[in-house]
């Protein structure tokens, strides 16, 4: 049996500059998993802590002292144990003494150390032993807005949907989207220096409407020159620009009722297949009466509104109020705690959508995360290193399979 010798900790930058944390865990037989944890710019009130008071400094410091020592020793076989240790040792209900990002990094890295140790991918590792019998459709980022962007839309995220055999042509029905809507955009503004948000969409000075409009053309001409299922979707990240009961656009200000039909007419006029987010993070009734409308046609995902918390998705689902949630590892600090979440939507029939952060960092664990989950979707962005680490691991598994 095979016990943890060493664990490290130390500070590294995500795809936006930030510092966060990586971590090395490494086991008696010479094997070591390695993680770093990504960030996010628009988050849910209910995620834990990123970082203590005091930064990455102070985590760094933190776990050097308190953490480190209590994880030697542990067996590489008992995952649960070990993410249980990170709760001890931290004692609050929101890593606020630990930081989130430590736990994450630590928790990952473990369970790579423990997939190096069996000779396994972490997906294998994790459980998923053969080809799923469908892939985790992509989910990319083609054009910014909101807190991702600055100057363009209110909507955060302009979405390619590519639900599709293989990873390959998911992949490449995505990215032909990023490219068929940048050159649409190049045509529109001409003389304007066109660039790119922080998950790699471009970022243009639109309106929402116009936007979406763009990308539904984009994916259609990608469906006829390839023959591959892409579809437009969205992430509004509504709780953004939701202020005093009232959802705030440039154009427009709603209340719930409006909020619901204009999501509704967006789903039916733009064919939408993914809509995330449409609503304030406590909306739970208004994402259900959405669900009820319009969930037969689009993934209906909650992210802000559940975090990966259990305990908040128990909710979503006794009031029906959408039929995916996103997850993300560090919105809840451990790979235990993430399991549970998943196990739990699984058991109740909704989707998950396995997720990356706008800050992010160049691995492709999350690729296997998705497969090992039996996502309905990988969200992980279309360009930059970082992105593109998730989509050439999901490429890996791919080819494994067909060994």
């Amino acid at each position: 049996m095979s016990r943890i010798s060493r664990v490290a900790l130390r500070m590294i930058y995500d795809s936006r500059g930030q510092e966060t944390v990586e971590a090395t865990v490494e086991t008696d037989t010479g094997h070591r998993g390695v993680a770093g944890a990504p960030s996010g710019a628009s988050t849910g009130t209910h995620e834990v802590r990123a970082f203590p008071v005091g930064g990455v400094a102070a985590a760094l410091q933190t776990g050097a002292k308190d953490v480190r020592p209590v994880l030697l020793g542990r067996d590489v076989d008992d995952q649960e144990g070990f993410d249980a240790t990170l709760h001890q040792v931290d004692g609050t209900p929101d890593f606020s003494r630990i930081g989130g990002n430590t736990a994450t990094a630590l928790s990952i890295a473990f369970a790579l150390a423990r997939a190096t140790e069996r000779g396994e991918s972490l997906a294998q590792s994790l459980g998923a032993l053969r080809a799923p019998s469908s892939w985790p459709a992509i989910v990319g980022n083609s054009l910014n807005g909101g807190r991702h962007a600055i100057g363009g839309p209110d909507i955060q995220e302009f979405i390619a949907f590519a639900p599709n055999a293989t990873p390959s042509d998911e992949i490449r029905a995505a990215i032909g989207v990023h490219r068929a809507l940048g050159a649409a955009l190049h045509a529109k503004y001409p003389k304007l220096a066109l660039g790119r948000g922080d998950e790699g969409g471009w970022v243009a000075p639109i309106g929402n409407v116009e936007a979406l409009e763009m990308l539904r053309d984009a994916c259609a001409s990608v469906r006829d020159s390839t023959g591959l299922s892409v579809h437009p979707g969205l992430d509004l990240a509504a709780s953004e620009f939701y202020r005093d009961g009232k959802y705030r656009y440039a154009d427009r200000t709603l209340d719930l009722d409006g909020q619901v039909r204009f999501v509704e007419e967006l789903v039916d006029d733009y064919g939408l297949r993914y809509v995330e987010d449409p609503f304030d993070q406590e909306e739970f009734d208004g994402f259900a009466r959405l669900t009820a409308s319009v969930g037969s046609k689009a993934l209906i995902v909650g992210d802000d509104l559940y975090t990966t918390r259990r305990s908040r998705l128990e909710t979503g689902i006794a009031r029906r109020s959408s039929n995916a949630v996103l997850i993300k590892v560090n919105q809840v600090g451990t790979l235990s705690d993430t399991l549970a979440t998943v196990h739990l939507a699984r058991s109740s029939g909704l989707a998950t959508v396995t997720s990356h952060r706008s800050g992010e960092v160049p691995e492709g664990w999350l690729a296997d995360l998705a497969v090992a989950f039996g996502s309905a979707a990988l969200k992980c962005g279309l360009l930059g290193g970082e992105r593109v680490a998730k989509l050439n691991e999901l490429l890996r598994l791919g080819a494994a399979t067909e060994a």
